[in-house]
C-alpha cells in the first residue's frame, strides 16, 4: 500500500495485534474512516482473542494458547505486509462471524 490512505489503514492493522487494549483502539480509529483492510484484521483479532481466552481451560488450553501465538504472528506478517490474508483453517470462519464489525 503506497498511498497516505493505505498507511492508515495498516497502522491500524498493526495496532489491532498489539494485545485487547490495542484491538480497541484499532476499533475506535477504524470507526472514524472505515476500511476494508483494517476491518479485516480486525476481525481476525477478534477471533484470535477468543481463542487465547479457551485457553484458560484445563489440559487443553495450552493447545489452544500455542495455536493463538502461531496465527497471531501470521496475522501480524500479514498486516505488516499490506495483503488481507485469512489465517489457516479460522481466518474464514472469523470474517463470516464478526461480519458486522
Amino acid at each position: 500500500m503506497t498511498t497516505e490512505k493505505g498507511t492508515d489503514e495498516k497502522t491500524v492493522a498493526i495496532i489491532a495485534h498489539i494485545t485487547l487494549i490495542g484491538w480497541i483502539i484499532a476499533i475506535v480509529m477504524n470507526s472514524n474512516n472505515k476500511t476494508e483492510f483494517a476491518s479485516f484484521y480486525i476481525r481476525q483479532m477478534l477471533g484470535l482473542i477468543i481463542i487465547s481466552i479457551l485457553g484458560i481451560i484445563p489440559f487443553i488450553g495450552i493447545l489452544f494458547s500455542i495455536a493463538a501465538l502461531v496465527l497471531w504472528i501470521l496475522s501480524l506478517i500479514g498486516a505488516a505486509s499490506g495483503e488481507k490474508k485469512e489465517l489457516p483453517v479460522v481466518g474464514e470462519y472469523f470474517q463470516d462471524w464478526f461480519k458486522g464489525i
